[in-house]
């Protein structure tokens, strides 16, 4: 037996001034916000918004705005006569270009040099009436005479190499900067145009490699091998285009991840066909140098394509429309010939 206590003894008597009901909140009921001031005097800081419960969404005032939601942009139609005449010109370039280097030869590179000058011609046109700069005339003249001098250069040099092109295309950069200072009003725009003078210079140039890649051996063979597979990539994507352009790579883009895909794959299976029959190459190191230069050439292709975008989004009036839609083969081919000259020389 226990003794017998009190089951108050030892402990603590209740204030005089103590509550008869509970002080607590009641039992299963959470705690009501604290807006009171503390002990020392002070006023409570506001607390922010509770954090989101594990599993349960964050709890937000009632005025607070609601976000706005993302517009929804329509993609543009694609058009397919376009795509097919696209297409078309792609295979033609790649024709005119594979067949005039066949006309090339020790001591005989004037032939297959007019072909490319030609080429150049149409890429000053049409990437000078695209890109619009401030001095378009004046942009365009010297961009023709580089594609000159740049040709002479390529057939006339000693040794096969790209280090006058360089030269010529430095030269060119700077005789289109300065003439546009010169004139007043071109002077304010001289920085939007350092930009589309350099890609105009320098893809006249780069047509002129294919020059340089001819008095080489296994030049010949390598420009059919890859200007083969870039002309088939463009136009199998471009054929892709206008039966299957999806999926949409972006709404203000009139093409689809298929074509590009599917011409870089198909560009690439050419060009194995080709290094198969070829002296001097094999259906691998064929198939290397034409996935370079096939995937090269519809990237830039597409480039072309959202440059193209963006200018219509910024508000710029469209131009001459055979120009804007000549721009995009015309850059794949200008890309790809510097490509087949490195992928020749380094791997060849």
């Amino acid at each position: 037996m226990f003794p017998s206590t009190s089951p108050e003894t030892g402990r603590d008597p209740w204030p005089d001034d103590a509550r008869s009901g509970p002080a607590g909140p009641a039992r299963g009921l959470p705690p009501g916000p604290r807006t009171g001031p503390t002990d020392d005097g002070e006023p409570r800081r506001e607390r922010g918004p509770r954090r989101a419960r594990k599993g349960g969404a964050p709890r937000r005032p009632d005025d607070e705005p609601a976000e706005p939601e993302a517009e929804v942009v329509e993609p543009v139609d694609v058009r397919k006569p376009l795509s097919l005449t696209v297409a078309g010109f792609a295979a033609l370039l790649g024709v005119g270009l594979v067949l005039g280097a066949q006309t090339a030869g020790p001591g005989h590179r004037l032939p297959f040099a007019f072909i490319v000058f030609g080429v150049q011609l149409l890429f000053v046109l049409a990437w000078t009436m695209a890109m619009r700069p401030p001095a378009l005339l004046l942009v365009a003249v010297v961009s023709a005479a580089v594609a000159g001098a740049a040709d002479v250069a390529a057939v006339q040099s000693d040794i096969a190499a790209l280090a006058p092109l360089g030269y010529v295309a430095a030269g060119g950069f700077l005789l289109g900067v300065l003439g546009q200072l010169v004139r007043r009003v071109d002077r304010i725009r001289v920085t939007d145009s350092l930009g589309t003078t350099l890609l105009i210079v320098v893809g006249v140039v780069a047509f002129a490699t294919l020059i340089t890649l001819s008095r080489i051996p296994a030049g010949t063979q390598a420009i059919t091998v890859c200007l083969a597979a870039t002309g088939v990539a463009l136009t199998v994507a471009r054929l892709t285009d206008a039966v299957l352009p999806w999926p949409r790579l972006a709404p203000q883009v009139p093409r689809g991840a298929a074509g590009v895909v599917a011409g870089a794959m198909i560009g690439t299976l050419t060009s194995a066909v080709l290094g198969s029959y070829l002296v001097g190459f094999t259906p691998t190191s064929a198939a290397l140098i034409g996935l370079v230069t096939a995937a090269t050439a519809v990237l830039a292709d597409l480039a072309v394509g959202y440059a193209e975008a963006g200018r219509l989004m910024a508000g710029e009036p469209p131009t001459l429309w055979i120009a804007r839609h000549m721009q995009g083969p015309l850059g794949g081919f200008a890309l790809a010939a510097p490509a087949a000259y490195a992928m020749c020389v380094l791997f060849l």
